[in-house]
């Protein structure tokens, strides 16, 4: 009976610790890596430094922004590959995270409006789909 009760004992004393460290750890509960649990260099720029791409991102200058008049073209040149007749009608320049970035509204010929953003290195993204001005 003694030799039970020590073995119980050890058993619950092992409980205790554990979850008193699981505590500690945030109890994340296999919902992912815990703020305190990621190595060093995990948290360099972009939120990838060593741990994720092996230094590649300290070796790497930030590539230069673009202009708005480069911005324009680049919206125009979407255009005329993806939607032949619009043509850019207006851009407007907008401080986001990362640098300037522009929204680009093209006007088709049967007067549809789409929505773009050109991002600081110029990458060319659509909002949603076609779309009538009021008016």
């Amino acid at each position: 009976m003694k030799r039970m009760l020590s073995v119980v004992m050890a058993v619950v004393v092992i409980a205790l610790l554990g979850g008193a460290a699981f505590a500690q750890m945030g109890g994340q509960g296999g919902q992912g890596m815990g703020p305190g649990m990621m190595g060093p260099g995990m948290m360099g720029p972009g939120m990838m430094g060593r741990g994720m791409m092996g230094g590649a991102a300290d070796q790497q200058a930030p590539a230069a922004q673009i202009t708005e008049e480069k911005a324009k073209e680049l919206a125009q040149q979407y255009a005329n590959q993806y939607l032949k007749g619009f043509t850019v009608e207006r851009l407007l320049p907008f401080t986001g995270m990362h640098g300037t970035m522009y929204s680009v509204e093209l006007k088709g010929p049967e007067g549809q409006v789409r929505t773009f953003h050109v991002n600081p290195w110029g990458n060319v993204m659509p909002f949603d789909g076609p779309q009538r001005r009021a008016g």
